[in-house]
């Protein structure tokens, strides 16, 4: 099991940045795709972005292209979430998730943080 914690999240105006870091410790984890998801109340969980193990792919949602990026450092353990020009309807939780296959699906994470709350004001 990998244990996963987000930090970064905050309030930021509209068309500003944040940086997402999304901190592993417990078993090894360079060899995880790892994405993030988010989640807002009444909601189901939504696919933002996720990362092969070596960096080497990236995907992400169609609404974040260009806007997010997402990045790891395995020698540091973590991973980012690049937001910038971000818009009100980005407010949500933020997860970040470790799993053993590249996906969008949240069903193929298997370790998930408690999540960071982004929130975008006008």
């Amino acid at each position: 099991q990998v244990q996963l914690a987000e930090s970064g999240g905050g309030l930021v105006q509209a068309g500003g940045s944040l940086r997402l870091s999304c901190a592993a410790s417990g078993r090894t984890f360079s060899p995880y795709a790892m994405g993030w998801f988010r989640q807002v109340p009444g909601k189901e969980r939504e696919f933002v972005a996720a990362i092969t193990w070596n960096g080497g792919l990236t995907r992400y949602i169609d609404s974040v292209k260009g806007r997010f990026t997402i990045s790891r450092d395995n020698a540091k353990n973590t991973v980012y979430l690049q937001m910038n020009s971000l818009k009100l309807e980005y407010t949500a939780v933020y997860y970040c998730a470790a799993g053993g296959v590249f996906s969008y699906f949240s069903r193929d994470y298997v370790d998930w943080g408690q999540g960071t709350q982004v929130t975008v004001s006008s």
